[in-house]
């Protein structure tokens, strides 16, 4: 029984800080583009042609 005026207050907290870490990632925009990075894997980067040294056209 002693346990529970350990247990209860750190449950507590440790719920206040998920909350507090929520509201941050909410703010710090981490929720704004959900289907962005998951629509661009679909998708084929452009090709970047490498560019020739002058060393290789004598």
């Amino acid at each position: 029984m002693e346990s529970l005026i350990i247990l209860i207050p750190l449950a507590l907290i440790l719920i206040a800080v998920a909350i507090k870490l929520f509201f941050w990632a909410v703010d710090d925009g981490q929720f704004d583009d959900l289907e962005g990075p998951a629509h661009s894997i679909l998708f084929d980067e452009p090709q970047q042609i490498p560019k020739a040294n002058a060393h290789d056209h004598k």
